[in-house]
């Protein structure tokens, strides 16, 4: 049964950046989008297990910091080599400054 977590405060997060998020034995990305939106996806990146909240945030991309493999945080979408396997992505809202993460 999937539950809501709070990630993190709205004030954790920079705009056009991304935070790491622990729980439950997993580990999540949280990014705040220019626009003052909030996504979150899986905190590693496909090709290589590299947390993802290490690496550079860029219009609605995140570039994991090992072999520079891109992804959309919006919608978890691989853009090209090295990585071919999108992130899960999870539903996300914000209540009270504080943003809350669906996790299955």
């Amino acid at each position: 049964m999937a539950e809501w977590v709070k990630a993190c405060a709205v004030d954790d997060v920079d705009e056009e950046d991304v935070i790491r998020f622990d729980h439950g034995g997993r580990s999540f990305a949280i990014y705040r989008s220019p626009d003052d939106e909030f996504f979150a996806t899986d905190g590693f990146c496909t090709h290589e297990k590299t947390h993802l909240a290490d690496g550079l945030v860029m219009d609605d991309i995140i570039e994991c910091p090992k072999h520079n493999g891109r992804f959309n945080y919006k919608t978890g979408q691989a853009k090209g080599a090295p990585v071919c396997v999108n992130l899960k992505t999870y539903p996300v809202k914000v209540e009270a400054g504080k943003v809350l993460i669906e996790i299955d």
